[in-house]
């Protein structure tokens, strides 16, 4: 960005990041008590919970990623938000009022009120804290991509200081606060996107050019263009393409693969072909074709769908959300809410992709694709409609940054202090504090992936694990202790595995690369079965009163069938 630019986003940004700090002081004025911190009193009507169950599912991962992904990969990157508005889906017909009727305050809870063992507690708190941990990872080095694309400074920077404010406000804040924070920014998301979003297309079509790429073929420059690359990367070439390297005497690069170190200027004349990062598609057909030219596996698609299908319905940050509601017909009415609002928004991060591969090639070339949401308005229009447009979004993402990473870890912080701590409201503090560390240190030291990537690997666990344990206790009267640690166990291991093993670098080839990058395919389908089968076999484990929970899982509320449990008492 322009040294104008940096200046108007840094105070757009820092201004939305004060009204996160406000907001959240109003939730902190009227909490009185450990419900009212963990579940806001179980008070939050329909409209505020939607609002916030948005802003919490579209995460700046999320939308960043989403548009990085469809910048980058083509029409293939459509299967993400798909994916994520259809796991909403299942939680509204299958999960959302039956969980809310639980009485409980986290997914632990519900597990020992549906199966009333202490080793299933154990290991489904466990399995909170390690989603919760996974899905924070992006969102810090999302806010370190962020920082450096504003400021130039280094990632880690803007890892350490989200990390450090949003541990700081959920000590002191609660899931009252969370929630006013997260409609808040849900909203102020959608404005600071939709407005830029509306502005481009408009410039866009009445521009009457294709800037920078052909109808078919690969993207070319329509003019001279000098790109700076931040981090180390690796560009592939497919016709010779003439290049200046930091100043130097220019060279020309034969086809194939060329490293780039970091802090590098890659200038490149008019016409000349973009070499695109490793990964990227470069040619217009593979493009804008799902499955490419054939390069893209279809066993990844599959993959990918049931991972963030099911993966949305295990998430334990937004099904805490489902617990703040008054009954089980608002918990419904929230999700048919959340769908509208994901279904209209999901539209904007992929316009945006679009536009950025058509108006701004150039992001192409760096690591830096998944901020093409925050830099494409400088890129395309300048000046200062450009730097406006370009300071409103970085509001937005600073605001999104904030209020969900707090969300994230308000909800791994919950289960600490109610399951490992007594939990008082002091140790709900403590834990707060604890849990913020392990997520700092991952986001320094793991592989930086697609932001998309990232989301869909935590959805991937979340799907092997909880999904099953959820739909399972809630719908089959025949699941057990025991089935339920049993196929927690082996989806965990698989998915859990295969997520840690691609974020730290490694690559397979062929199928088995396909299934470590996205794990899904295996883990849940074993996972459930596995939970069948052993159920089947200590089907005596059966819990005595299994009929009366379920009957109140299904019941409606007006009965008063129901009953509260708190912590582990």
């Amino acid at each position: 960005m322009s040294g104008a630019g940096t200046v108007v986003a840094l105070v757009l940004a820092g201004l939305a990041a004060v009204a996160v700090i406000v907001i959240g002081s109003l939730g902190v004025r009227v909490t009185r008590s450990t419900d009212d911190f963990l579940a806001a009193s179980r008070t939050v009507r329909s409209r505020a919970n939607a609002a916030a169950i948005a802003g919490q599912s579209l995460s700046v991962a999320s939308f960043l990623g989403v548009a990085g992904i469809v910048l980058t990969r083509g029409v293939d990157g459509l299967w993400y938000p798909v994916g994520f508005v259809a796991g909403f889906l299942v939680l509204l017909l299958f999960v959302a009022a039956p969980l809310r009727r639980s009485g409980a305050y986290t997914v632990p809870d519900f597990a020992e009120t549906r199966l009333d063992s202490a080793l299933l507690r154990t290991v489904t708190t466990v399995v909170v804290v390690v989603i919760g941990w996974l899905y924070l990872v992006p969102q810090l080095q999302a806010s370190g991509l962020v920082l450096t694309v504003l400021t130039g400074l280094p990632a880690w920077v803007g890892v350490l200081v989200v990390g450090l404010v949003v541990t700081a406000a959920v000590t002191f804040g609660g899931m009252r606060s969370m929630t006013f924070v997260q409609a808040y920014g849900f909203w102020l998301k959608a404005v600071a996107l939709a407005i830029p979003a509306v502005v481009l297309v408009a410039w866009f079509l009445g521009s009457g050019i294709a800037a920078g790429t052909a109808t078919n073929g690969p993207a070319t420059f329509d003019r001279p263009t000098t790109v700076t690359v931040h981090d180390p990367v690796t560009l592939q070439v497919a016709d010779p393409v003439t290049v200046q390297v930091s100043g130097a005497a220019p060279v020309t690069w034969a086809p194939g693969p060329h490293a780039v170190a970091a802090d590098t200027t890659l200038a490149f004349p008019a016409g000349a072909h973009v070499p695109v990062v490793d990964g990227a598609v470069a040619d217009q057909r593979a493009w804008d074709r799902p499955f490419g030219s054939g390069d893209r596996n279809p066993l990844w698609v599959y993959s990918l769908l049931l991972a963030t299908c099911l993966g949305v319905a295990g998430l334990p940050h937004v099904l805490v959300r489902y617990y703040t509601n008054p009954d089980g017909r608002a918990a419904r009415r929230s999700t048919v809410l959340v769908l509208a609002l994901l279904g209209g928004f999901s539209i904007v991060p992929i316009v945006l992709g679009a536009l950025g591969r058509l108006a701004a090639p150039q992001l192409l070339v760096g690591s830096e694709g998944d901020a093409v949401v925050l830099t494409l308005p400088a890129l395309a229009l300048g000046g200062w409609p450009g730097v406006v447009l370009g300071g409103l979004v970085a509001a937005g993402i600073a605001t999104t940054l904030l209020a969900v990473s707090a969300g994230l870890l308000l909800s791994v912080a919950g289960v600490l202090s109610s399951d490992v701590l007594p939990g008082r409201l002091g140790d709900f503090r403590i834990a707060a504090h604890v849990a913020g560390v392990v997520p700092i240190v991952l986001a320094l030291v793991v592989v930086r992936l697609d932001f998309a990537q990232s989301i869909a690997l935590a959805l991937a666990v979340a799907a092997s694990t909880f999904a099953p344990l959820l739909l399972l206790g809630i719908w089959w009267r025949g699941l057990t202790d025991r089935g339920a640690v049993a196929g927690i166990a082996v989806g965990g291991v698989l998915s859990l595995g295969a997520t840690l093993a691609t974020l730290f670098g490694a690559q397979l080839p062929g199928t088995a690369g396909v299934l470590l990058a996205q794990p899904a395919a295996v883990s849940v389908p074993l996972a459930v079965l596995t939970m069948v089968v052993v159920s089947r076999a200590t089907a005596p484990r059966v819990p005595a009163g299994v009929g009366r929970t379920l009957l109140r899982l299904h019941a409606p509320e007006r009965l008063g069938l129901g009953e509260m449990r708190v912590g582990r008492g």
